[in-house]
C-alpha cells in the first residue's frame, strides 16, 4: 500500500511537472508571436511613411519657369503646404516605427532569451528534487528488504540452533555452532534494523522537505515568473498604444496645417493673377463702320477684299512685333515652345513685353549686385593679403577681379539693351485716356486710304512672287496695324484658348494668283493656281482668311488671291 501511495504520488508530480512544461512553453511561444506581431506592424509604418514620403517627393515643384510661375496662385501654395504637411506626417509613421522597435520588440526579444533560461532552470531543479527522491525512496527499500532478509534468516538460525539443542544424538560442538550461528544472524538483523530505521528517518525528512519545500518553491518560481510574462506582455500593449498617442498631437498640427493651407485659398486673388499674367496690352478695337453697298467705289476699308493692298505691302508681314488675334482658331496647333523666341521678346503682346523685359531687368541687376558683393569680398582679401604678405600673394586675385569687372560691363550692357526695348515698349503702349480718340483717327486714315488706293493696288501683290517680303512701312501702316492686328509668328499665350470655337461658314471661293509659303503663324501655304474656300474677309489689313479642308486654315496675303464671294453671302461680317 505504501509503495503504491508513493508511486502515485510521484506520477502526480511527474504530471503536474509536465503540465506546468507544456503551459509555460506556450506563454513563451504567445510572447513570440506578440513580438511577430509587433514587428510587422512596425515593417508597415515603415512602408506607409516610405510611400507617403515619396508621394510627396513625386509631386513636389521642379524648377522650372513654369513651376516657378505656378507657384505665385495661392491653391499652388496651398497643394505645396499639403505635401509638405504630408512629408511632417510620414516622419510620425516613422516615429511610430522606431518606438516599435526600440520600446517593444527590442525588450521582448531580450525578455525572451532571459525566460527562457528561467523556465529551464526552474525545471531542471525540478526534476532533480524528483530524482533525488526517488533514488531515496530505492534505498530505504533495499534498507527494508536487506533488514526482512536478516530477520527471516535470524529466524531460521533460532529454528535451527531449537533443533539442535533438543535433539540428543547431536554432539555439543553441533549445538554450540548452531547457537552462535543463531546469534550472529540475530545480530546480523539489529543491524539491519537499526540501519533501516536511520534510512527510513532521513528519507521520512527528505520526503517532507520534497513536498513541502522543494517543490512547492519551485512552483511559486515558475508562477512568479508566468506572472511576470502576462504583466510584460500588458505594459508592451499598452506601450503599442501609446505610441501612437505620443504622435497624435503632432499628426494633428499636420492636418490643421492642411487645412489652414485650404483656407488660406483665394479665388479671387488667383483670378486677378490670371488676368495680370494673360493681359497683353492691345487697344480694344473701334467700331464698326456701316458700309454701303449701293456705292461700290466708295467701300470702307473693312468691306472690301480689293482695297488696301498698298498699306498691306507696305506693311512687313509677318515681322509686325506683339500683334495678336485673340481669337483665332488654332488647329494646327503650331505653339510656341515657352522659353524660345526672340531675344528682346517681341513675339509677346506688349503687356506681356514689357513684364518680360522688366523681369530680364531685374535678374541681370540682382547678378550685377552678386559681381559686385564678390569685387568686394576680393577687394578686402587683397587688401589683407598687401598688409599681410605671409598670408597671401595680393597679384593671385587679380586676374578674379578682371574677370568679374569684365562680367559687370557685360551684365551692364545687357541691362542698357533690354532698358531701351523696355522704353521702346512703354512708349509705344497706348494710354486708356487716349483709346477712343485715337479710334476714331485711325477710321479716318484707314477711309481716306482706301479710297485712293482700291484699284491700283489690287494688281500688285503684298509681296513679291518669290515670297520676300517689303521692309517699307509708314505711319499709316501702322496706325492700321494697331486696329487690325496682324496674325504673328509668336503667340504662346492664346495657342490653344479657343480650339472650341465653331467653324466658321463658307462665304466664296479664291484663286491663288502666286505660291505663298506661309511661315508665321496662323498663315497657311499655298501654290499657285489653288483654289480655297473664303471664310472670313479682308478687313483691311491685307489678308483674307481661307480653308483647304476641315483641319487647315489660315491667313493668306489678300493680293496673292483672286476672290470670289457668294452673292447672298457679300458683306457678311465674321468676328474674330
Amino acid at each position: 500500500m505504501v509503495e503504491e501511495r508513493m508511486g502515485d504520488c510521484w506520477s502526480y508530480t511527474k504530471d503536474q511537472f509536465d503540465n506546468l512544461e507544456k503551459h509555460t512553453q506556450w506563454g513563451i511561444e504567445f510572447v513570440e508571436k506578440y513580438t511577430k506581431f509587433v514587428k510587422e506592424r512596425s515593417e508597415i509604418e515603415t512602408n506607409y511613411a516610405k510611400q507617403i514620403r515619396n508621394l510627396s517627393k513625386k509631386y513636389q515643384p521642379k524648377k522650372n519657369p513654369r513651376e516657378e510661375e505656378e507657384s505665385k496662385y495661392t491653391f499652388c501654395r496651398a497643394f505645396l503646404t499639403t505635401l509638405n504637411e504630408l512629408n511632417d506626417y510620414a516622419g510620425q509613421h516613422e516615429v511610430i516605427a522606431e518606438n516599435l522597435t526600440s520600446q517593444i520588440i527590442t525588450e521582448l526579444s531580450r525578455y525572451l532569451q532571459e525566460i527562457k533560461t528561467e523556465r529551464k532552470s526552474h525545471f531542471h531543479d525540478g526534476r532533480k528534487a524528483q530524482q533525488h527522491v526517488e533514488s531515496s525512496w530505492k534505498q530505504l527499500e533495499s534498507c527494508k528488504r536487506r533488514f526482512e532478509r536478516d530477520c527471516k534468516e535470524a529466524d531460521r538460525a533460532q529454528q535451527y540452533f531449537e533443533k539442535m539443542d533438543a535433539d540428543i544424538n547431536v554432539t555439543k560442538a553441533d549445538v554450540e555452532k548452531a547457537r552462535q550461528q543463531a546469534q550472529m544472524r540475530h545480530q546480523m538483523a539489529g543491524d539491519s534494523k537499526s540501519e533501516y530505521s536511520s534510512y527510513l528517518q532521513k528519507f521520512n525528512q527528505e520526503q517532507n522537505d520534497h513536498y513541502y519545500t522543494i517543490i512547492p518553491n519551485i512552483f511559486q518560481k515558475l508562477q512568479d515568473m508566468e506572472e511576470k510574462r502576462i504583466e510584460r506582455i500588458g505594459v508592451c500593449m499598452k506601450t503599442f498604444a501609446d505610441v501612437d498617442r505620443q504622435v497624435l498631437p503632432i499628426v494633428g498640427k499636420c492636418l490643421d496645417g492642411m487645412t489652414k493651407a485650404a483656407e488660406c485659398i483665394e479665388p479671387k486673388t488667383d483670378s486677378k493673377q490670371v488676368v495680370e499674367s494673360y493681359k497683353s496690352g492691345f487697344e480694344p478695337p473701334g467700331d464698326v463702320e456701316f458700309e454701303d453697298y449701293g456705292q461700290a467705289m466708295k467701300r470702307t476699308a473693312s468691306d472690301t477684299s480689293l482695297s488696301n493692298s498698298r498699306e498691306a505691302k507696305e506693311r512687313p508681314t509677318g515681322k509686325s512685333k506683339g500683334k495678336l488675334w485673340p481669337f483665332i482658331k488654332n488647329k494646327n496647333k503650331l505653339s510656341l515652345k515657352l522659353g524660345s523666341g526672340p531675344e528682346d521678346f517681341s513675339h509677346l503682346p506688349p503687356e506681356q513685353r514689357r513684364k518680360k523685359l522688366q523681369s530680364k531687368i531685374d535678374d541681370l541687376n540682382k547678378d550685377i549686385q552678386k559681381e559686385m558683393d564678390q569685387r568686394d569680398a576680393l577687394t578686402k582679401m587683397k587688401d589683407v593679403y598687401v598688409k599681410n604678405p605671409q598670408m597671401g600673394d595680393p597679384a593671385s586675385v587679380d586676374p578674379r577681379l578682371s574677370e568679374i569687372g569684365q562680367n559687370i560691363e557685360k551684365f551692364q550692357f545687357e541691362v542698357q539693351k533690354f532698358e531701351g526695348w523696355l522704353a521702346e515698349v512703354e512708349e509705344k503702349m497706348p494710354s486708356k485716356s487716349d483709346t477712343h480718340r485715337r479710334s476714331g483717327i485711325y477710321e479716318t486714315q484707314n477711309s481716306t486710304a482706301v479710297s485712293n488706293n482700291c484699284a491700283q493696288d489690287r494688281e500688285r501683290p503684298l509681296s513679291s512672287p518669290d515670297g520676300s517680303y517689303t521692309e517699307e512701312q509708314n505711319s499709316e501702316t501702322q496706325v492700321k496695324a494697331n486696329t487690325h492686328p496682324v496674325p504673328t509668328s509668336s503667340t504662346p499665350e492664346f495657342d490653344d484658348e479657343f480650339d472650341d470655337e465653331d467653324t466658321l461658314p463658307t462665304i466664296g471661293t479664291c484663286k491663288a494668283l502666286y505660291p505663298f509659303e506661309g511661315h508665321n503663324e496662323g498663315t497657311i501655304c499655298v501654290t499657285e493656281g489653288e483654289l480655297l474656300y473664303v471664310i472670313e474677309e479682308d478687313k483691311g489689313d491685307g489678308w483674307t482668311r481661307v480653308r483647304r479642308n476641315e483641319d487647315e486654315e489660315g491667313y493668306v496675303p489678300t493680293s496673292y488671291v483672286e476672290v470670289f464671294l457668294e452673292t447672298n453671302a457679300k458683306g457678311a461680317m465674321t468676328y474674330i
